[in-house]
C-alpha cells in the first residue's frame, strides 16, 4: 500500500471551472498535493497515457477527449492514498456515484466524468511518472 496517487482534472471540469472546488474537495478529505500542472495533451500524449485501452471501442473517443482542453495532472499524498481517492470520486458511472463524491457534483457522463484516479499502487507510480520528472515532486 502506497501514501501517494495520481489523479487528473479532465477537460470537461476545467472547462466549466471546476478546478479549484474539485481541488479543495481533494483537500478538505486530507489529500496533499505533491506535484501539479496545469497541460493540454497532445493526440499523441493522449495516446500514450492511455495505450492500455487501445484495443477497447472507446479509445479513440478517449483520446480525443483527453485532448480537447487542458488538464490538470496532480499526485496526491494521504494515508491509504489509492483507496481512499477512489472512494473520494465515486464511480465511474456518475449514476452509480456516491452522493457527495466528485463524480456526482461534476461529472456529466460516462466519458466525461471530470476526474480520472489511479485504480491501483502501480498504476499511480507508473501514470505519476508519465506526467512528473523527480525534480517536480515534493
Amino acid at each position: 500500500m502506497s501514501n501517494r496517487t495520481f489523479t487528473m482534472i479532465k477537460p470537461d471540469a476545467t472547462s466549466k471551472g471546476h478546478t479549484g472546488a474539485i481541488l479543495d474537495q481533494m483537500i478538505k478529505a486530507g489529500f496533499s498535493v505533491k506535484a501539479m500542472k496545469w497541460i493540454q495533451l497532445s493526440e499523441a500524449q493522449a495516446g500514450a497515457f492511455y495505450a492500455v485501452h487501445k484495443e477497447r471501442p472507446f479509445y479513440g473517443e478517449l483520446v480525443e477527449f483527453m485532448c480537447s482542453g487542458p488538464i490538470v495532472a496532480a499526485i496526491l499524498e494521504k494515508e491509504n492514498a489509492v483507496a481512499d481517492f477512489r472512494t473520494l470520486i465515486g464511480a465511474t458511472n456518475f449514476k452509480d456515484a456516491a452522493e457527495g463524491t466528485i463524480r456526482k457534483k461534476y461529472a456529466t457522463s460516462i466519458g466525461e466524468n471530470a476526474v480520472h484516479g489511479s485504480d491501483s499502487d502501480e498504476n499511480a507510480k507508473i501514470e505519476a511518472d508519465f506526467f512528473f520528472s523527480g525534480l517536480e515532486r515534493f
